[in-house]
């Protein structure tokens, strides 16, 4: 089993290739269209090319690849097998539409207005960086650094990003004047706001926790009424260390008031805990639910 396991964690999916290189495409159509086009800076090894761009006139198709090698090496020792070749892809498949969008003749007239440009370059480099990050690739930089930090110490690549951020943005003074520097600050924030909401998925559902002295009838009419699976937990009271059946039942949205019915017609004194999910996997949220098949009278 252990073998299984291991060559299923290895596995190159090449649908995870094909979001990939869509979120990099996305990313890099921000960066080229509202970052460069309207004079704003970036964060971490993207905003580094951005500096050198300014400078030197240095191509960031280019530079996004030189600058990237050490960190591979560090991301190779590291990194798991499949990480680093998705991280490699990644970074070249930037590359490679950093250089196609810089050719593209598209022009997108926001009459110069900063704001807009801030919000347009956050909603498509955050959105495009989420579906990276979600299905297991970079696009290398600095988010080796924070994908590290996201596996060994917990911390939302999102926030870890914008620490690093802060540091390439105030170098990034050197060609900016202060009004360029608070739209990028707001380019910055919508963008680590959206990695994190497309990373973690729509918003799908609810977690119920019900505590109850009726949690056979509570977890039955659940069943029957919402057609949603329960969950008993064991616990134990705090004070009265008498056992109880806790009721654990995941609902859509749209749901909830009629789960709170449920529950109060049958136990008003139930104590009743909602609980955001993330995301939830499984029968009714990824895939639908049996329909019910009623005999007509």
């Amino acid at each position: 089993m252990a073998t299984n396991k291991e060559s299923f964690k290895d596995k190159i999916s090449a649908f995870d290739l094909i979001v990939i290189a869509l979120g990099a495409a996305i990313y890099s159509f921000g960066i080229v269209y509202f970052n460069i086009y309207n004079k704003l800076a970036d964060g971490g090894l993207t905003g580094v090319t951005l500096i050198i761009r300014a400078l030197f006139h240095f191509d960031p198709a280019y530079s996004t690849i030189l600058i990237n090698i050490p960190l591979f090496a560090i991301g190779y020792r590291l990194l798991g097998k499949k990480d680093m070749i998705y991280t490699l892809y990644g970074t070249i498949v930037l590359s490679v539409f950093l250089w196609i969008w810089q050719r593209v003749p598209i022009v997108i007239n926001i009459h110069h207005d900063l704001l807009l440009a801030s919000i347009g370059a956050g909603l498509f480099g955050g959105f495009g960086c989420g579906l990276v990050y979600r299905y297991g690739g970079t696009t290398g930089g600095v988010d080796i650094i924070a994908r590290l930090f996201e596996r060994f110490k917990g911390v939302q690549m999102g926030q870890s990003l914008l620490s690093i951020d802060v540091i390439v943005l105030l170098s990034s003074l050197i060609y900016l004047d202060l009004r360029q520097m608070a739209y990028t600050l707001i380019y910055v924030w919508i963008f680590s706001v959206i990695v994190n909401y497309t990373m973690q998925g729509a918003y799908t559902g609810r977690g119920i926790l019900i505590i109850s002295n009726y949690p056979d009838e509570i977890a039955q009419t659940l069943m029957d009424e919402l057609s949603r699976g329960v969950t008993f937990l064991n616990a134990e009271g705090g004070y009265s260390h008498n056992e109880k059946k806790v009721v654990y039942c995941v609902v859509s949205p749209n749901e909830l008031h009629k789960l709170k019915q449920i529950v109060t017609a049958i136990d008003e004194q139930a104590f009743v805990s909602i609980l955001n999910v993330n995301e939830a996997i499984g029968e009714g949220f990824t895939y639908k639910k049996p329909k019910k098949f009623k005999l007509l009278p």
